[in-house]
C-alpha cells in the first residue's frame, strides 16, 4: 500500500461545532498478497503451447468495498485503527497489520494530531471505506475527510495566500468545502482512476454530496506530481490563469472540485 495524501494546511484552534455524521460497525486493517497464477493448457491444446492467461474476476468495485461515515466520538475511539492505515498507506514496504518502523509511527501519529485538529473544525465530516470478507468481518481500506470553510473567523495557516477574489466570495456564502486528506491504497490511485466507481471519486462524491452546491478545494505540493496526476484523473482542476495571478509561483497547488 502507499499513500495518497491531498493536505490542507490550517489553523487547529476553531471552536468546534454541532456538526455531527452517522455511522456504525467496527473496523480494522489487513492488507494481503496474492501471486499470480502460472498460464496452464487446455485440453486439446498441443503440447508446448501455454494457455493464454486469463484475467480473474473479482467483486465488482461497487460491491467490494462501502463507504460509511464517523461522529467525532467515533473517530476519537478508532483513531489508533486510522493512524495504522495511514501508517500502512505512507510506507512504501507492504506488511502485516502492525506499525512497522520508527518512521511509520512518527507518521502515524503526525497524522493523529492533523486530525484531532481537524476534528474540531465546524462542519467536519470523516467518511470510512471497508470491505466485507465472507465471515461478515470488516476491513479498513480508505478515509477522507474535511470541512466547509467559513467566511468568517480565522483562516487556516497559509490558504488564505491562495485563495482568489471569487472563491472568498464562496467561502463567505458557505459553499466552499475543503478536502483535506485522501488516504487510500496504491490500487486506486493507479487503476480505473476514471471510473465513476473508483474509490476516491466515491469518497470525495460523498464529502461533496453531504454539501449541496458545495465546490471542494484542496492543495498539493507542487513536487508530488504522482497526486497531483491522480487528482486530476479524479475530477480536480487547477484554477483559470486569470484567478491563479501570482499563486502559481506558489509551493503548492490549489485545485478545485465541482
Amino acid at each position: 500500500m502507499c499513500r495518497l495524501m491531498c493536505r490542507v494546511p490550517f489553523s487547529a484552534n476553531d471552536d468546534a461545532g454541532p456538526d455531527r455524521v452517522r455511522a456504525r460497525g467496527r473496523v480494522r486493517l489487513m492488507t494481503a498478497h496474492m501471486p499470480d497464477r502460472p498460464a496452464t493448457a487446455r485440453p486439446g491444446t498441443p503440447p508446448g503451447i501455454p494457455c493464454p492467461s486469463r484475467r480473474r474476476q473479482g467483486p465488482s468495485p461497487e460491491r467490494g468495498e462501502f463507504v460509511r461515515p464517523l461522529t467525532r466520538r467515533q473517530v476519537d475511539d478508532r483513531m489508533w485503527e486510522l493512524g495504522e492505515l495511514y501508517a500502512h498507506t505512507w510506507s512504501s514496504e507492504p506488511g502485516e497489520p502492525g506499525i512497522s518502523d520508527r518512521s511509520d509511527r512518527a507518521g502515524s501519529a503526525a497524522f493523529r494530531r492533523r486530525l484531532a485538529g481537524h476534528m474540531r473544525r465546524p462542519g467536519f465530516e470523516l467518511l470510512v471505506a471497508e470491505a466485507v470478507r465472507p465471515s461478515g468481518a470488516t476491513d479498513l481500506t480508505a478515509c477522507a475527510y474535511g470541512f466547509p470553510v467559513r467566511g468568517i473567523g480565522p483562516w487556516w495557516q497559509g490558504l488564505d495566500g491562495y485563495l482568489p477574489e471569487n472563491l472568498v466570495r464562496v467561502a463567505a456564502s458557505g459553499k466552499l468545502f475543503a478536502v483535506a486528506d485522501v488516504v487510500v491504497e496504491s490500487r486506486v490511485r493507479t487503476h480505473d482512476l476514471t471510473r465513476e466507481w473508483n474509490l476516491a471519486r466515491r469518497l470525495q462524491r460523498r464529502l461533496l454530496g453531504d454539501h449541496v452546491g458545495a465546490l471542494g478545494i484542496t492543495l498539493v505540493d507542487r513536487c508530488d506530481v504522482d497526486t497531483y496526476r491522480a487528482l486530476l484523473a479524479w475530477g480536480w482542476r487547477c484554477l483559470p490563469a486569470e484567478d491563479r495571478g501570482t499563486f502559481r509561483f506558489a509551493p503548492r497547488r490549489l485545485l478545485v472540485l465541482r
